[in-house]
């Protein structure tokens, strides 16, 4: 037999930090392995699944991939917030560079080129209802729920703003995004978010169950099928991409910095301050206002609109 070219790994060579990756009887399984933090994913985490699905792809002993969440509290609840915080709202650069590593992975779980199901074990909820939705079939246990989040914590949910909507319809679609509300997994089976609800103790004989199914189907046949039906899928990837320049500028915003810093500090989040303020004709755009001030002592010019002091002389401003 002749060996080939590109050889998938070992799990074990991987040495996978926060997510889990096993592969056994035609099946990878990929865990959001942070249940300390409701199974958010890091920098770290989108480095790993994106090795993992690449891996999967290649590995013809894999039939299928699994995707689910450690624990019996949380799918996955989106991006890790305190690293938004910290790295990705400072400069636009930062968030493109993170922004390109999220496509990339997002990317490799919808051509994977194998079928994959979701095991939802619990809240899926931002980001992580984003990761669901991009999976082909979905099995959810009884307590999980599911809600994006993004007009609550100063963010746009892109991807689920196009794929939503293919799959429970407009109106639902709108109600999720707009109102950020959770969506029990009864409700969530009534609008066709997922395939089927079970007790949290038949989950893993649910998803066994159909992964049988689906290894017993011709392999280029199901690619090809699947080529097919991710193709408007494909454009939810045109829609991020347009929302990432949006985004990367919205980022340094009072929006996004109120959403973010009051969900870090667990506090309530005040929306009606900067309604007031763009209702009273100031600028939300900007944390400080627009850059239309000048000290009248040193001369330094594009000082914030905001400022009473300057910030290299210390002179008050006229």
């Amino acid at each position: 037999m002749r060996e080939k070219l590109i050889q998938p790994k070992s799990v074990e060579e991987y040495g996978f930090k926060d997510i889990i990756y096993t592969k056994k009887d035609w099946v990878a399984t990929i865990t959001w392995n942070r249940p300390h933090m409701y199974n958010s994913y890091s920098t770290l985490a989108l480095i790993e699944i994106k090795k993992a699905l690449e891996d999967a792809a290649d590995d013809d002993g894999i039939a299928l991939v699994v995707l689910t969440g450690a624990g019996d509290k949380a799918f996955c609840t989106g991006g890790d917030v305190q690293e938004y915080r910290t790295y990705y709202t400072r400069t636009p650069r930062d968030f493109i560079k993170w922004s390109r590593l999220f496509n990339d992975a997002y990317s490799a779980l919808l051509h994977v080129g194998k079928p994959t199901i979701a095991r939802i074990n619990g809240m899926a909820v931002g980001g992580g209802n984003e990761w669901h939705i991009a999976c082909d079939l979905s099995i959810a246990a009884e307590h999980a729920t599911f809600r994006q989040v993004g007009t609550r914590v100063g963010s746009v949910a892109v991807t689920a703003c196009t794929i939503l909507p293919m799959l429970i319809g407009d109106r639902r679609a709108r109600e999720i995004l707009l109102l950020c509300e959770p969506i029990d997994a009864k409700t969530a089976l009534e609008w066709g978010l997922v395939n089927k609800v079970v007790p949290y103790k038949e989950l893993d004989g649910a998803v066994h169950e159909m992964a049988q199914k689906l290894i017993n189907k011709f392999g280029d046949c199901t690619r090809q099928t699947l080529n097919h039906l991710n193709q408007w899928k494909d454009m939810a990837m045109l829609n991020m991409r347009l929302g990432v320049d949006w985004l990367t500028v919205h980022f340094n915003s009072m929006e996004a910095y109120e959403g973010m810093g009051s969900f870090v500090e667990k506090r309530p989040t005040d929306y009606m301050k900067i309604r007031k303020l763009a209702a009273s004709g100031g600028s939300t755009e900007f944390m400080w206002g627009p850059y239309t001030k000048e000290c009248p002592s040193c001369g330094v010019q594009n000082i914030p609109e905001g400022f009473e002091y300057c910030g290299k002389c210390g002179k008050k401003l006229g």
